[in-house]
């Protein structure tokens, strides 16, 4: 019998699970059965919000819960890979990551096999992808009429994560749990340059770490040369202070330039071509997280139900963090590195104390 509908089942009821309960709740043919956090009070707000049942351990979940389909997975993002692994091979759920979706290449690369292997789904989370400035970019440079072809392509990101940020959860600021400014608050931002910009063929990067005690780094500069020939600047650092100052990336190309900013990549700032634009194609949120979640979620639900193509591929999510580790691993050997087959020595690599993060 044909299913008429997509259930969820979350994992991780911090601060995003709401915005993805909301997206669902706001998804024709999308329902979501039960939430699962090791919080008891987190969980059980996220239940009511949710309507849903709550759980403490996942696998008591998805065995009361068979009518589960997808997973959304919102647990620190170095517990992926083997939460990822156990739903797939044990309970044959499809799963949605969220960012950054893995820590390692040898991770990803493993979740698609196992994926294939047990007939499932990786959906990856670039939620601003699909914001309108991005989008009214992103077509304006494939139109040879309007922006035409990137020249140079730069993002900056100037937050603030003071100490006491690192210290609420042990998880944070580790290189096996967390990662640094690049993959955790950055990553949207590098995924943003891929998209908009074409694929980078090698970087050159250095990072530091200026602003906190933590084990990665908190401010990261780097040059990249894209596969087009076209050059990138890229700068993002939660080390500015007392507060978060900037967020945008721009497009300076052979017809035109195109800034995207604002607290989540949802104000078009300037449009060359044509001005009237700018106001048109910006968006007002409720959330730093904007509302390309629903993109995402409706996507999923289209290619469980009618074999459609989702949102985004998990083979271009997983691209991302092919960026990412060139990143690391440039600043790792203090020199240009070729994207395709970087790893870096340090990014999902054992923590150098131990991080007590329960596997729920």
């Amino acid at each position: 019998m044909s299913k008429n509908e997509i259930v969820f089942g979350l994992i991780g009821c911090g601060r995003i699970a709401e915005r993805h309960i909301e997206a669902i709740n706001q998804t024709n043919k999308a329902n979501i059965a039960a939430v699962c956090d090791s919080d008891k009070i987190r969980v059980k707000e996220k239940a009511e919000l949710a309507s849903a049942a709550s759980y403490t351990d996942y696998h008591q979940m998805l065995k009361e819960h068979p009518e589960i389909d997808i997973i959304i997975l919102l647990t620190p993002s170095g517990m992926h890979y083997e939460q990822a692994k156990d739903i797939m091979q044990n309970h044959h759920k499809h799963i949605l990551l969220e960012k950054p979706m893995v820590m390692t290449m040898q991770q990803g690369q493993a979740l698609n096999s196992i994926a294939h292997q047990s007939h499932c789904q990786i959906f990856p989370v670039y939620q601003h992808r699909f914001n309108q400035a991005v989008q009214r970019v992103k077509k304006a440079i494939a139109n040879n009429d309007e922006l035409g072809a990137v020249r140079v392509g730069t993002v900056r990101v100037r937050w603030c994560r003071p100490q006491r940020y690192y210290d609420q959860s042990p998880w944070r600021g580790t290189w096996a749990m967390d990662g640094g400014a690049l993959t955790n608050q950055g990553i949207h931002y590098i995924d943003l340059l891929r998209y908009l910009c074409g694929d980078v063929k090698r970087v050159h990067a250095k990072l530091s770490t200026l602003g906190a005690d933590i084990e990665v780094e908190d401010t990261g500069v780097a040059i990249l040369e894209f596969n087009s020939g076209a050059l990138g600047v890229l700068e993002i650092m939660t080390s500015a202070r007392p507060d978060d100052f900037e967020a945008s990336i721009s497009c300076v190309c052979e017809k035109g330039l195109a800034v995207i900013s604002g607290s989540a990549t949802n104000e078009l700032k300037t449009f060359s071509p044509d001005s009237s634009q700018e106001k048109e194609c910006s968006e007002l949120f409720q959330t730093p997280y904007g509302n390309g979640h629903n993109v995402i979620i409706q996507g999923i639900v289209n290619c469980l139900l009618d074999n459609s193509q989702p949102a985004i591929e998990f083979n271009d999510g997983l691209e991302s963090i092919q960026l990412l580790h060139a990143l690391y691993l440039s600043d790792e050997i203090n020199g240009w590195v070729d994207v395709q087959g970087a790893i870096s020595q340090r990014l999902g690599q054992p923590n150098k104390t131990d991080t007590n993060v329960e596997l729920i």
